[in-house]
């Protein structure tokens, strides 16, 4: 018998290979994860992810952003393109997570192997995750920047890459469950930005002026609940209220749940 590892195909991202059972008998999860994180840290793609977000976060904070001219010393412009940034990064990274393994054929392996589909999942999750929030503290410089250049208020900024980093695992856990679904990267990269799009603006004016104006005022507000964007923003202003984090982490826990369920009923097909 032989058990599920990761390795890595032309484009450097992790794929599934076989080891021998020994070596992760009994703990399964670690090695799923730990090989997740090595692809990740080894990836061509995974470090363009991280050159592309910092250089993006940065020249958007201080062009677009007008971070010199508000000559006020914090980081609101630079959390305010985070969404953005993140709607089109996070899949992209993401997207190869479970296609790759549909597409390569070592998915219906995988589910053959002593690994539940929840440690897998999991395991994936975790890796990619650790990895953004590696890429996300290496914006730390920003952060000294203002406290040399004023005083800003560290608690507001603290509460800002808390919501930044809640906000890249939903991201994540949305497109690492919609990659479930097709063989196709391009596919799975669609479907999760398109899912991603229509969380983050769900109580927008775009989507809510319409609503309240055919007289759905409860389907308008049950939409701008699962706004992504609202409940960012109310953490990244400062505000760690007990409910803004409890969707995220809920949120993240429900699209993990669904991709378990993908897995389980592949296996069972």
């Amino acid at each position: 018998m032989s058990a599920f590892a990761s390795t890595h195909h032309g484009d450097g991202m992790p794929s599934a290979a076989l080891k021998p059972a020994a070596e992760w008998h009994g703990r399964p999860f670690l090695g799923v994860f730990l090989r997740e994180l090595h692809g990740f840290l080894v990836a061509p793609v995974a470090w363009l992810f991280t050159v592309i977000f910092l250089v993006f976060a940065g020249a958007l904070t201080f062009y677009l952003g007008g971070w010199l001219e508000r000559g006020q010393a914090d980081l609101e412009p630079f959390f305010a393109f985070h969404p953005w940034l993140y709607l089109v990064l996070v899949p992209a990274l993401a997207m190869r997570l479970w296609a790759e393994e549909r597409r390569s054929g070592t998915l219906e392996l995988l589910l053959t192997l002593p690994i539940r589909p929840w440690q897998a999942v999991l395991a994936k999750f975790l890796a990619a995750w650790i990895y953004i929030g590696g890429a996300l503290a290496l914006t730390f410089p920003m952060w000294l920047t203002v406290n040399y250049l004023g005083n800003p208020d560290n608690g507001v900024i603290l509460a800002g890459y808390i919501g930044s980093f809640l906000l890249a695992g939903a991201f994540l856990a949305i497109s690492a469950c919609l990659s479930a679904f097709t063989r196709s990267q391009v596919i799975a990269f669609i479907l999760a930005v398109t899912a991603c799009f229509l969380l983050l603006l769900a109580g927008h004016p775009l989507v809510q002026g319409p609503l309240l104006a055919l007289g759905s005022a409860r389907v308008a507000d049950a939409l701008g609940e699962l706004s992504l964007l609202s409940h960012f923003g109310a953490i990244s202003r400062g505000v760690l209220d007990f409910g803004d984090l409890a969707y995220f982490l809920l949120t993240i826990a429900f699209w993990l749940a669904a991709n378990v369920m993908v897995l389980d009923a592949r296996r069972g097909g």
